[in-house]
């Protein structure tokens, strides 16, 4: 088995180091270089033949945004995950990445003893194995299967875990995943679709570009999203698809009332779910655990939908690690939803689809490119 080689490419030389032990520590993962620049970065990738490259965005010579825009001309595909600020012009910057072809990003930690090393890590080694991963694969050269990720990314959970953390229980699954697939037979025939929820983590960031640049501008249903990302960029994020969907994007804000044909993003820390009120339904946000491990959690969002509208909406769990949001599809398509999950291909971590796929939750399998096509031709037709 190959290891997915990685180029550090950060001004600090703190952070190369920080971000180097870490790459290091990692199983599956070896660091191919580092570099101080975007231009000494450009002028390593021919010999070290990285699978992933690691960008800081504030650089001298050559930032995060000019390499980005250099790496496009010159035809390198190898995949980015940009070192990003907490702050607001981060997000903003962080997002001009995306845009820019980036594959994901992490925030910054603070120093080598910050309390958030531990978070970074994980998160890091998640970002590296997967897009380093499917990128090795795909270039023939032999990577860490999606199994082999996720036991490798759970493990830096347990270390990274303070000695004095209160258990988390989470709730047990109401179907047991395994090898053969038993579909769900509903209890009811799936309905009009007055609602349509969208999970998704890993990938999720350029995957969520592409379904709403595609999107079918005669939806007539509410979408809500839980895409897991950090607190500070959610807002960015929802702006920055307001400017290539058809549908109006915004960040989800508690009380919001469900509008036909907008779309809303869960905000970064916060589980969003839908609540009824005499008139309107609407949307709550709440600061109660995380479940699964996340906050927001894609099955607080499905779960409100089961309560409210049982076989009236269209569930659709994409590309990402673990199993959130599996749980709560299978119990909407129970109650006759409408249920679509992204295909092994085309997901950058085939977990929470291939869950919700082995529970029986999913009606149809559908690769990325297709993904808005399928959505929009079922909102459109059972509007």
């Amino acid at each position: 088995m190959n290891e997915v080689s990685v180029l550090v490419v950060d001004d600090s030389a703190l952070m190369r180091n920080l971000i180097s032990r870490i790459v290091e520590n990692t199983p599956g993962l070896k660091l191919a270089g580092k570099a101080m620049n975007g231009a000494f970065a450009l002028e390593k990738i021919p010999q070290l033949k990285p699978d992933v490259i690691v960008l800081d965005i504030e650089m001298p010579v050559m930032n995060g945004l000019e390499f980005l825009k250099e790496r496009k001309k010159l035809g390198i595909d190898i995949p980015v995950i940009i070192l990003s600020s907490i702050a607001t012009e981060g997000a903003a910057v962080t997002m001009k990445c995306l845009e820019l072809g980036a594959s994901d990003f992490i925030t910054k930690p603070s120093g080598s003893v910050s309390n958030d090393i531990g978070k970074v890590a994980e998160r890091l080694s998640e970002l590296l194995l997967a897009f380093g991963g499917n990128y090795a694969r795909a270039h023939n050269r032999g990577a860490f299967s999606n199994e082999e990720i996720e036991f490798v990314v759970q493990n830096y959970r347990k270390q990274s875990a303070p000695k004095d953390a209160t258990p988390v229980v989470q709730k047990k699954p109401v179907f047991v995943s395994g090898l053969k697939r038993e579909p769900i037979v509903p209890v009811r025939e799936g309905g009009k679709i007055e609602i349509i929820a969208i999970g998704i983590s890993t990938g999720g960031p350029n995957a969520l570009r592409e379904i709403f640049s595609k999107i079918s501008p005669k939806i007539c249903q509410p979408i809500v999203v839980v895409q897991h990302m950090p607190a500070g960029f959610t807002a960015e994020f929802a702006r920055s698809l307001n400017a290539i969907c058809p549908l109006e994007v915004k960040e989800a804000s508690d009380g919001d009332l469900l509008k036909t044909g907008r779309i809303l993003i869960a905000p970064g820390n916060f589980h969003i779910y839908i609540e009824k009120k005499s008139l309107a339904y609407v949307i709550r946000l709440s600061d109660s655990p995380p479940r699964n491990g996340h906050r927001p959690s894609v099955d607080v969002l499905f779960e409100s939908i089961v309560k409210n509208y049982q076989n009236r909406a269209l569930g659709v769990i994409m590309t990402g690690m673990g199993r959130d949001g599996a749980e709560e599809l299978a119990n909407m398509r129970k109650q006759g939803a409408w249920t679509l999950g992204q295909d092994e291909a085309s997901s950058v971590v085939y977990g929470m689809p291939k869950v919700a796929f082995e529970y029986g939750a999913v009606q149809k399998q559908v690769a990325l490119s297709d993904m808005a096509k399928a959505i929009s031709e079922l909102a459109t037709t059972h509007c």
